[in-house]
């Protein structure tokens, strides 16, 4: 009796021994071990917050239909003095080889689409205003440049990942609507430049979607989340098609489809367990881990703690050490050099990247083809360039993959040239949708490209996510973000000057893509690499895994 009730209390102590023995883990190694790389719980979560891109892709983008140039002209038929007015400068005009508007007695005239399929016939951006149809678009871009800064710091300060997507969702959608009722020229390009602002904080959800999966998935759950995007890109010419006639009705449709998401967001999307941590709320965290686990049929250990490294197997660091390393503010990135230096190279790659990614898809106008087909063919490139993306990210380079893809975009745009001879000025129309033989050539060369374009795009957006930790990411990948809409916000004006010589664009998105390509080669590889919880962190880690690598490099070559 007393030997079976010490046995007892040997076996009762032993099992308060192990749940009172901390089990400390990482968040990676959680995910691994116990959750599930990627499993439905996170499919669910991935799609839900991807769903953002879909309106993050209309908002950059409507511009391409709203801000278009107008098709074609007729001479008004309304009176006898203005068809003879009209008639007769239009032969004079016709005299030289072409058709313009420019010298037409006003009132003589008119668009075949009517004066409210677009800015430019509405307001006469035309002729001597050419270039006012370019500046909306490039201030939108400069617009989303200056929100990157501050919506980065809010999602990785108290804001968070999930509140600052649905933040900025709920101010595109009234920025949007706003935009509809613009009077003029000056007030419509202002209040795009609000809403290019605004909807800065939408491209934070490829961080909320990638720091919910295992490092094995983190690739194609971005490459996932840009399969979304351009679901938004195609959607544009099917809305634009049936409000071709008022551009104004595109900007209303347009701008009530984010706010209905973010209540959507609100409800059924989860906050990153790396950036809870990061913040010290281990146990908001761990819920969110076992909410994961849960729906993947799995379940937590009881004594599990969360350890703020991410080397598996390594010295782990406690939570409020990880708080305390919040300290190093989204400006220690400047003062570490080895961070400074990386974040310059992805800047510097971003600018060319953004330049041209966006450029080319505004650019569709200056092709020789019917634009609403243009950019349908265009946005269903991307969906190649998803799939494309995710397999060669699963067993190949991320410098590899983007430096090669930068290329094929560079020359492909280059190739453009020779099909770009017999193209229209920007103020002539005869009618008709111009088109030569070259036309299906120069489509499907500059698709090609275009599609290369995208999935340098996507890659870097990955790659960014990768190179820098937890309390930083955000702020890396807005600064990123920075850069390619400063290189977003000047293709406009190549577009513009593009309506007068399309070899002079095409050769210049083709030589920045080629140099955004090569740039990456002095940035280091990511592939199955950790992410790390802070720059300190990272810094020992990767400093530690250089020396590891030379003597194994020594041992060898004794």
């Amino acid at each position: 009796m007393e030997q079976a009730y010490a046995g007892n209390v040997d076996v009762a102590e032993s099992g308060i021994a192990e749940t009172t023995t901390k089990l400390e883990l990482t968040v990676d190694q959680v995910l691994e071990e116990y959750v599930g790389s990627l499993g439905w719980s996170q499919l669910l979560q991935v799609f839900l917050v991807s769903l953002a891109w879909i309106f993050d892709a209309q908002s950059a983008l409507v511009t391409i239909f709203s801000d278009a140039q107008p098709a074609a002209w007729r001479c008004k038929s309304t009176s006898n003095i203005a068809t003879a007015l009209c008639s007769n400068n239009t032969m004079i005009s016709s005299s030289k080889g072409h058709t313009t508007v420019c010298g037409l007695v006003p009132g003589t005239w008119e668009w075949v689409g009517g004066h409210r399929s677009s800015i430019i016939a509405e307001w006469g951006l035309v002729c001597d205003r050419r270039f006012l149809a370019a500046v909306p678009a490039s201030l939108f871009f400069i617009g989303s440049l200056l929100g990157s800064t501050p919506f980065g710091s809010l999602a990785d300060g108290f804001l968070g990942r999930k509140r600052t997507v649905i933040l900025s969702c709920i101010l595109a959608s009234i920025t949007g609507f706003l935009t509809s009722l613009s009077p003029n020229i000056w007030i419509y390009a202002l209040l795009r430049m609000v809403n290019g602002f605004c909807r800065s904080g939408i491209a934070g959800c490829i961080v909320l979607a990638t720091e919910a999966v295992g490092r094995k998935w983190r690739g194609q759950v971005g490459q996932y989340g840009f399969f979304f995007y351009t679901l938004g890109f195609l959607s544009l010419p099917v809305i634009a098609y049936p409000t071709r006639h008022n551009w104004r009705n595109l900007h209303r449709i347009m701008s009530a489809l984010p706010l209905s998401y973010s209540f959507l967001m609100f409800f059924f999307v989860s906050e990153s367990p790396r950036w809870l941590l990061v913040r010290g709320r281990s146990k908001e965290a761990i819920d969110i881990l076992k909410k994961y686990a849960r729906l993947n049929g799995k379940e937590l250990p009881q004594n599990l703690t969360l350890a703020s490294t991410s080397k598996a197997g390594g010295d782990h660091q406690s939570v409020a050490t990880a708080v305390e390393a919040e300290a190093n503010t989204k400006e220690s990135i400047w003062r570490t050099k080895w961070a400074a230096k990386r974040m310059v190279l992805v800047m510097m790659a971003g600018f060319g990247v953004g330049f041209v990614y966006y450029g080319v898809q505004l650019n569709v106008e200056n092709l020789n083809f019917n634009l609403y087909l243009a950019v349908a063919i265009n946005a269903i490139m991307e969906i190649p360039a998803v799939f494309i993306g995710s397999l060669l990210l699963s067993f190949m380079d991320r410098r590899l993959v983007f430096s090669m893809s930068s290329f094929l975009a560079g020359v492909s745009s280059i190739l453009c040239i020779l099909f770009s001879r017999g193209r229209k000025g920007a103020d002539t129309y005869d009618g008709k949708h111009p088109q030569d033989k070259g036309s299906w050539g120069q489509l499907i060369t500059e698709a090609t490209g275009f599609m290369a374009a995208s999935l340098a795009f996507d890659v870097l957006y990955i790659y960014c996510v990768e190179l820098f930790p937890t309390n930083v990411r955000n702020f890396s990948f807005s600064m990123l973000r920075q850069t390619l809409m400063l290189g977003a916000s000047l293709a406009p004006l190549l577009v513009a000057v593009g309506r007068f010589s399309p070899s002079l664009s095409f050769i210049v998105f083709g030589v920045l893509s080629i140099l955004s390509g090569l740039l990456t080669w002095w940035l280091p590889e990511t592939r199955n690499a950790p992410l790390f919880e802070t720059l300190n962190q990272q810094q020992e880690e990767e400093k530690q895994k250089c020396e590891s690598n030379n003597s194994r490099g020594m041992e060898l070559a004794s």
